[in-house]
């Protein structure tokens, strides 16, 4: 960790959440004036999209039907530890985008003087750019530790967001749908390939993390596979758990957040429709104060 250049990385599985963590991430920026290098987690795949299509072809005719994007064969960890340690050292690293769409491969292709860059693969590595206040990762691997590799000993503020296993399942489910044009059929096999990584590389960074942000819904989600739409967010409530109470000012947000309360004493719950709010009232002032001790 570096209290000269803060790295904050947000971690939570495919169809969790995180682009709404994200957003409350970018309110508090353009509010306060923070200057971020932002990293999306799906740039620190080892593998493109045909290239991880054959390795997963490979290991199934090996009896592997197990091989997935949530493990070590198929991303840098190494990279991903290597990053936050000299970002954190220097202020400084080198970062790559993963093209999404045709959109995105055009944006792309014009930024880095290409033509031949299209969905499924990777930007040209580049230094980011200088004088930031703090790198910003969202993505799988935030806290990420195997073997030699804990990519969390380099992080100043780790989140985790975690809803209920049946709700991230519903929300994978109706996403690769909806922007994917996966059949519910399709995404269930992919859920079942991954889940020995998801236990062992994944659902551990929960461990380490400083604040999780958990969704719980208020309605009958026993079979996500036949669910017919997603709970929103005011059918649900958000347990957040703080790993260190200390000096977390629990009444002040007891009293900013309408119909929220303690569970525990370490954990808040809160209205689902206040998600957005409850995470900006929380995470900006742990962010004023890194920015604060960085320039101390």
């Amino acid at each position: 960790m570096s209290s000269k250049n803060p790295v904050i990385a947000v971690t939570g599985s495919s169809g969790a959440g995180t682009t709404t963590v994200k957003l409350a991430f970018e309110n508090i920026f353009r509010r306060e004036g923070i200057k971020a290098a932002v990293v999306e987690g799906d740039s620190l795949h080892s593998l493109d999209r045909m290239a991880f299509r054959a390795a997963a072809a490979e290991a199934a005719k090996a009896g592997n039907n197990s091989f997935s994007h949530f493990g070590p064969g198929s991303n840098h960890f190494d990279k991903i530890e290597e990053m936050f340690k000299k970002y954190g050292d220097t202020g400084m690293c080198k970062r790559r985008y993963y093209v999404h769409s045709e959109e995105e491969a055009e944006k792309h292709n014009i930024h880095f003087k290409l033509t031949d860059l299209k969905p499924g693969t990777f930007t040209p590595w580049e230094d980011i750019e200088t004088n930031t206040d703090l790198l910003f990762y969202e993505g799988l691997h935030g806290l990420v530790a195997d073997g030699k590799i804990d990519a969390g000993k380099y992080v100043d503020l780790g989140i985790g967001v975690v809803p209920v296993v049946n709700l991230e399942w519903i929300q994978k489910i109706h996403r690769d749908a909806a922007e994917r044009g996966y059949s519910a059929e399709a995404t269930v096999d992919t859920i079942l390939r991954r889940m020995p990584d998801y236990i062992k590389y994944v659902t551990p960074q929960f461990s380490r993390t400083h604040i999780n942000f958990q969704r719980i819904a208020t309605v009958d989600t026993s079979n996500p596979f036949i669910a017919r739409d997603i709970p929103t967010l005011d059918e649900s409530f958000v347990v957040i758990r703080f790993s260190k109470p200390k000096g977390v000012d629990f009444p002040y947000m007891l009293t900013m957040i309408p119909n929220s309360f303690m569970s525990r004493a370490n954990t808040l719950v809160v209205p689902g429709g206040k998600m957005s709010y409850a995470m900006e009232i929380i995470l900006a002032p742990i962010i004023n104060k890194l920015i604060e001790s960085k320039k101390k």
